[in-house]
């Protein structure tokens, strides 16, 4: 008998050490005598035969509090609780295009399991080293004409969007899918609604944009360590392909659903609330997923973040904690969306961070130029409203009002009217040329 052979013998033959349950608390199981460590997975059974796998988040002498990865009906005190062996393992590679995964990785799309060329990398991974990322020195044409030219993206960057519920996030995140240039699109959508999955996938995404991605679906309903988890797991998909050498274009909505997630499991493990009841693990969390992306020594991955702004407020904790590690911020104003002007980006409130580093002196002197004329026409908005303002007064506004249509003309755009990057940074120079000297 082989070597390999015995230790299978042997292994199999190992007596198992099992815990029991000691408690179930709200959201948390406590049990007792498994030895394992944080981050360890556990298999706890449950009265209706099915087991429900679940994580460790806190050990306490020989106590250990779990949170499942499943609904936590049927577990009872004294219930068995196994050691769940290897690490979680998720799915990548060119298997995975196309397809649509639970928060686990698991496909949910009816299409079968996922094929056997899939590569399974473990869910733990570090970020680059600082040291070994590539500068961002390019800029990643996304379609869509107001980002492009007034807040340009770069290859590896990292940008938050920011905004309310019901400005058009979702649609603005369907054009990027349809209009990147990157290689590669993973979408991850934590803690959505049930009802928005499917018209996203086929309204917003499509068959076209859906075969060049990756979406990775942990809805609302969903347990707390499932919608965390989720974003990890798009996270790792998207590293797998950033070291294959190509570019990706991760796009979550939203990161303030991983916080709220992150919330509830600090919480159940005993953490004391902090900042509007966040405990200090929520931070530290957001902090060690953003980092995850951006350049590697091959292939990036540019990062676009949505963030909840709760009651509009942009600056509530989570708001401000991803604008202060995000690398450029862009906010969707909910009075444009009233209006129907979409997207809704408010221009004068949003911020690249790399814009100085991808694009030409040129194409930024027109972008000042355009955000000067709305920032002069803003200033003067209540005389206008009043019919108090009278020409020639500020040649910006002067500029800002004969030109309003072409100025509303560029800044919105249908969702299938997508624009090259060139083509807008043309129609920029254009734009900025009918403003004569006011500017000068």
């Amino acid at each position: 008998m082989t070597t390999s052979t015995w230790q299978r013998v042997l292994g199999a033959a190992r007596p198992e050490r099992s815990g029991v349950v000691a408690a179930v608390v709200g959201l948390g199981v406590e049990v007792r005598g498994v030895d394992a460590a944080v981050g360890d997975r556990v298999r706890i059974d449950t009265e209706g035969g099915r087991p429900v796998d679940a994580e460790i988040v806190a050990v306490e002498g020989r106590t250990a509090r779990c949170m499942p990865l499943g609904p936590v009906e049927g577990i009872t005190a004294r219930a068995r609780v196994r050691h769940a062996g290897a690490p979680m393992l998720v799915p990548t590679g060119d298997a995975v295009l196309g397809r649509v995964l639970d928060g686990l990785g698991r496909p949910i799309d009816g299409r079968g399991p996922i094929g056997p060329d899939a590569a399974y990398v473990p869910l733990g991974n570090d970020a680059p080293s600082i040291l070994a990322r590539r500068r961002i020195d390019r800029q990643l044409g996304l379609g869509v004409r107001v980002l492009d030219t007034m807040t340009p993206v770069g290859i590896g960057q990292r940008l938050g969007l920011f905004a309310g519920s019901g400005v058009g996030k979702s649609s603005l995140m369907s054009m990027i899918a349809h209009g990147s240039t990157a290689d590669v699109n993973v979408i991850a959508l934590v803690g959505e609604r049930g009802r928005e999955v499917r018209e996203f996938l086929e309204d917003d995404l499509g068959p076209e944009g859906l075969a060049r991605s990756v979406v990775v679906v942990a809805t609302s309903d969903q347990p707390a360590m499932a919608r965390l988890r989720s974003a990890f797991v798009a996270t790792r998909i998207a590293e797998h392909f950033r070291e294959s050498g190509l570019d990706v274009v991760l796009m979550m909505d939203s990161i303030t659903r991983v916080a709220m997630a992150q919330r509830e499991i600090g919480l159940s493990a005993g953490e004391p609330p902090a900042t509007r009841g966040y405990p200090p693990s929520t931070f530290s969390v957001l902090a060690r997923l953003l980092e995850r992306a951006g350049t590697g020594p091959v292939g990036s991955i540019t990062g676009l973040y949505t963030v909840l702004v709760d009651g509009d407020d942009h600056n509530e904790p989570i708001a401000d904690a991803a604008r202060g590690i995000l690398d450029g911020h862009v906010v969707l104003d909910r009075a444009l969306a009233v209006r129907g002007h979409y997207p809704a980006v408010d221009v004068l409130a949003s911020v690249s961070r790399v814009v100085s580093a991808i694009t030409t002196a040129e194409e930024r002197q027109d972008a000042v130029t355009l955000r000067s004329v709305l920032a002069a026409r803003r200033s003067a908005q209540d005389l206008i409203d009043i019919g108090a303002y009278r020409a020639g007064a500020n040649p910006l506004v002067d500029a800002a009002l004969a030109n309003e249509k072409a100025i509303d003309g560029f800044l919105t755009q249908r969702m299938d009217d997508l624009t090259a990057t060139a083509d807008s940074w043309r129609r920029l120079h254009a734009l900025t040329t009918e403003f004569g000297g006011a500017t000068s």
